[in-house]
């Protein structure tokens, strides 16, 4: 699977299923011209390097942001200050919410991973311009929900799955997502570090790395320079039934 096919899915996150995390068309792709002028009028580029906040967990919330390009981290830090990602978000989708006016504090830190291109859509503004069209309206509602399931999936697979489990699904949905077949290899294109793995899956680093050494030792995967080969799939995929 090439980038442009990771691109094409909603994001990466912790879930039973990775049905879930499907193509998702853009908020601008499924209006009518009229519609999207209005949105690009009240709209602001705004380019982030590798690194740089969108906010931070307690900022004022302002509106939403439009992914145009890059990968988006949002992600919770506990008051013992460990981190938990929430999802990792592609283009086509936002962040911002639940508050999509604008109203209240964040209640988490949405970071840059990349080089990311986004679109600023101030809250009181798009209030307004949703009040003026019903499809815009919902389409909003639509993308709300959808992020919706998929903070709901993560939470019940938190509560349900063993931390070993929830390792397996995700490297299996990792290697469905942004995996390049050679043989019966496939390879997870994109690094993940332990601490990554760890905080997608709600464990610590320590607990992934010798998961990951436990698995490498019986031939289920390969760790190399960051990157995650998975050389037997059903053994794999055995383990989460």
């Amino acid at each position: 699977m090439t980038a442009a096919h990771a691109r094409a899915a909603a994001g990466i996150m912790l879930a039973e299923s990775d049905s879930l995390v499907r193509p998702l068309p853009g908020l601008l792709d499924e209006l009518c011209e009229a519609d999207r002028q209005r949105l690009r009028g009240i709209g602001r580029d705004k380019p982030l390097e590798s690194g740089q906040f969108v906010w931070q967990q307690g900022d004022g919330q302002t509106g939403i942001y439009l992914i145009r390009s890059g990968r988006i981290r949002s992600y919770y830090v506990a008051p013992s200050g460990r981190e938990v990602t929430l999802a990792y978000w592609f283009p086509g989708n936002f962040v911002g919410g639940p508050d999509l006016f604008g109203t209240g504090p964040h209640m988490w830190t949405s970071v840059a991973v990349e080089a990311s291109e986004l679109t600023f859509l101030p809250g009181p503004a798009l209030k307004k311009v949703a009040l003026e069209s019903a499809p815009l309206a919902v389409a909003l509602l639509d993308a709300l929900a959808f992020k919706a399931r998929c903070y709901s999936a993560m939470a019940q697979m938190l509560g349900t799955r063993s931390v070993t489990e929830r390792l397996h699904r995700l490297l299996i949905f990792l290697s469905r997502i942004h995996g390049i077949r050679n043989g019966r290899e496939t390879t997870i294109a994109v690094p993940f570090t332990h601490g990554d793995l760890a905080n997608l899956i709600g464990s610590t680093r320590q607990w992934v790395t010798v998961q990951l050494a436990r698995m490498q030792q019986r031939g289920i995967i390969r760790y190399h320079r960051g990157l995650i080969s998975i050389l037997n799939m059903p053994a794999l995929d055995l383990e989460v039934v």
